[in-house]
């Protein structure tokens, strides 16, 4: 379930989109913005607050503040609603579009009077838009992959939203009489990363009590469907759920059937077939007899057809049923091998906590170490400068040390510039225990350009890691045009690592860019580019990235010891 947090942060950034639209107080848009990404990444749960916990976040002032308190009282807020009432519908959701953006939506509706997508397509395909100040042929082409984007992803959602469904219901169902096992199934025990609906999976010996309690859980709006087998709900966000309950003895069979993926239960049910047997979510059958031979465990199943067992971030028919009869399955990384976050923010940029605090909430993942990389002057709205960095190097230098076993890194996420320029001069970049370099804007520039723009950074000596380096945001912005394939074989040889970017919205690199820069021999860092403390936990959702990319604890450089650590990060350099 979405955590108030959430719930507000949507509300607050929606109101300050709907100000942006009517041409309102610039200033005040941006002060709600801020507030909601502040309220988003508070780690206390705001519906428990009162106007003086309120006040106590960064960017909440006492108007914003009374506001939040208004919306978690009455579970409205009357200047959103009046907001939402001057603006047409359409335009509303012309807004939704990737890459189109709320003074643009405003434009088409009120000089060519387009209130739907479908309206907007056709205005495109008749080239009206071009004469339109500020638009023009690139503006249709970028319009036309946010569509796409958005049609994409259609009623799929995010990783994490998807999981925070699932873990609650879990554990709701894991308490009702009778529950022996319940764990969710499908695409989300996979990891990908958008999941369109959500399978959980019972053992008990009678379904009546899970298929009824599943109806009336807090987070059930919709019954769609309610058998003795399956029922299926659709959650108060929207998300459907099928619970499925099986018999205890047939839970490794369905276990296997229902985490998918179908292309993997194909290859799987065809080495059944070989070995004259029949393969359902119900056990391994003779399939003359029809006897069960195996059912309870996934393990006992992919056994008796001669594999050892599969992890489910691999089950993708891309060769894991050929590596699995080989024996060449690569040891997994495991969420528990990461030593550290190499690529972190704080309040001293665009991160909403400050140092201590995110010190602190690292220690208490039992981190080796851990690295703060604020931004550097080059993303100019960050205002950062030397005076300040250099100030909070002196105070990370004075908490190093303060958290038993954790060692304090400081770095910097270094902006790459049009030409591959970054931030700083080297001599000054020498001072940083390591570099993160990122693209953050000119998206649009040619491939060759972009490419020779990521090579620069690579070849650069002092940059260790390449952040985000597709740029894409799931959804919402597709990755840049440029050519991997030579950005990876430059990874590898100048030893700079590709990240692993957790956050939910990135997945950065995604699976199958990570297969493709493995076998070049690229190493890679899975950080959370954390900007608060509740974004620590994503890392299991970059680990999860990871293992679908099939690398082990050996291709991360933040699972290795912090010497080993140095010595990447200094890229040969002497010191």
């Amino acid at each position: 379930m979405a955590r108030p947090n959430e719930e507000v942060e949507a509300l607050l950034q929606e109101y300050a989109d709907l100000v942006t639209i009517t041409g309102g107080d610039a200033y005040k848009a941006r002060a709600y913005e801020k507030a909601a990404r502040a309220i988003g990444g508070h780690h206390a749960d705001v519906s428990r607050l009162d106007l003086k916990g309120l006040l106590d976040i960064p960017n909440v002032g006492k108007s914003i503040a009374e506001k939040v308190l208004e919306y978690l009282r009455t579970g409205r807020l009357a200047m959103v609603e009046e907001a939402r009432a001057v603006i047409p519908a359409g335009v509303r959701e012309l807004i939704t579009i990737p890459m189109l953006g709320p003074k643009k939506a405003l434009l088409l509706y009120e000089e060519l009077h387009i209130s739907s997508v479908d309206e907007l397509l056709d205005a495109i395909h008749d080239e009206k838009l071009r004469d339109l100040k500020g638009f023009g042929a690139k503006t249709e082409e970028n319009i036309l992959h946010g569509i796409a984007l958005m049609q994409q992803a259609g009623d799929r959602i995010l990783l994490n939203a998807a999981m925070d469904v699932a873990e609650q219901i879990v554990a709701d169902l894991s308490g009702v009489d009778g529950c022996e096992r319940c764990t969710y199934a499908g695409s989300l025990r996979r990891m990908r990363e958008t999941i369109g609906d959500v399978d959980i999976l019972v053992a008990a010996a009678r379904s009546g009590p899970l298929m009824e309690a599943i109806t009336e859980l807090p987070i059930t709006a919709e019954v769609i469907a309610h058998g003795e087998k399956k029922t299926s709900i659709r959650t108060t966000k929207g998300l459907q759920v099928d619970l499925r309950v099986l018999p205890a003895d047939a839970w490794g069979a369905g276990l296997l059937y229902f985490t998918g993926s179908k292309a993997h239960n194909i290859r799987v049910r065809e080495i059944a077939v070989r070995h004259k047997y029949k393969l359902s979510e119900y056990g391994l059958f003779h399939a003359k007899s029809g006897k069960k031979i195996v059912s309870e465990t996934e393990e006992e199943v992919y056994a008796r057809l001669g594999l050892p067992w599969i992890p489910p971030a691999l089950r993708e028919d891309r060769g894991e049923i050929a590596a699995g009869l080989r024996d060449e399955l690569p040891e997994l990384i495991q969420e528990g091998d990461i030593r550290g976050d190499l690529h972190t923010h704080t309040d001293l940029t665009d991160g909403v906590a400050t140092l201590q605090d995110m010190v602190t909430a690292a220690a208490e993942r039992g981190y080796a170490y851990y690295a703060v990389t604020d931004h550097a002057p080059n993303l100019f709205m960050q205002r950062m400068t030397d005076a300040k960095i250099l100030a909070q190097r002196k105070r990370v230098r004075e908490l190093d040390g303060k958290h038993r076993r954790m060692h304090l890194l400081h770095g910097t996420e270094l902006n790459i510039g049009p030409d591959g320029e970054v931030d700083w001069p080297d001599d000054f970049l020498a001072g940083f225990d390591l570099c993160v370099a990122s693209v953050h804007s000119h998206f649009n520039q040619t491939r060759d350009e972009l490419t020779r723009r990521l090579l620069r950074a690579c070849e650069n000596p002092h940059v260790s890691i390449i952040g985000h380096p597709t740029t894409r945001l799931i959804g919402k912005r597709r990755g840049i045009d440029a050519d991997f394939d030579a950005v990876f074989e430059a990874c590898a040889r100048t030893n700079t690592a590709l990240e692993i970017n957790a956050h939910p919205e990135r997945l950065d690199l995604c699976d199958e860019d990570i297969l493709r820069a493995r076998r070049y021999g690229v190493k890679f860092a899975v950080n959370t580019d954390a900007h608060s403390v509740t974004h620590l936990p994503y890392m299991r959702f970059g680990v999860g990235t990871a293992q679908r990319g099939w690398l082990t604890k050996d291709d991360v450089i933040n699972t290795w010891p912090l010497q080993k650590l140095r010595r990447f990060l200094r890229k040969g350099r002497s010191g």
